[in-house]
């Protein structure tokens, strides 16, 4: 008997997949990429309420965000800043799994195919909304696994374009 694949709840809010979003263009329908409007100078995030841009090599779009202010829809697969469609997003029967980036998708598939699923002590004490909680219910049932795996290969699939960071 093989030993079960453990995944550990690491703690992460949305705010640790925000640094580089991939989204649809709003003018080309090809992949953008929303970023911080400066340029990382150190090893540490961005803060979320930095200006952002939305490039878009293939038609050479470009904006910036007016205000600094984000607007999260936890059942909207969009970007927080310009509130364009994600790129990484699928259909499934149950419902719509997207996430901002590749790392964000690893560790949605690392949660979905693991058999034992572990999480911190003080979890039940008051911290709870960490991202892998707030994943829908169809996305963590264990008889869904197969078919949110195959839609999350689908996702990989897809080309991001060239890394802006």
């Amino acid at each position: 008997m093989t030993a079960p694949l453990r995944f550990h709840d690491p703690g992460w809010s949305r705010d640790h997949f925000i640094d580089v979003i991939l989204v649809r263009c709003p003018k080309c329908s090809g992949i953008a990429h929303v970023v911080p409007a400066s340029p990382r100078r150190d090893t540490t995030r961005p803060s979320p309420h930095a200006r952002r841009n939305l490039i878009c090599h293939a038609c050479g779009l470009s904006r910036r965000t007016t205000d600094s202010t984000l607007r999260f829809h936890w059942g909207s697969a969009t970007d927080p800043y310009f509130q364009a469609p994600l790129w990484l997003r699928a259909k499934t029967r149950h419902g719509p799994l997207w996430a901002y980036n590749r790392e964000h998708l690893e560790l949605i598939r690392q949660f979905v195919a693991s058999s034992l699923r572990e999480r911190d002590a003080w979890y039940e004490q008051g911290r709870k909304m960490t991202l892998i909680a707030r994943l829908p219910v169809w996305v963590k049932r264990a008889k869904n696994r197969a078919e949110v795996l195959r839609a999350i290969e689908r996702l990989q699939r897809l080309p991001t374009g060239p890394t802006l960071l």
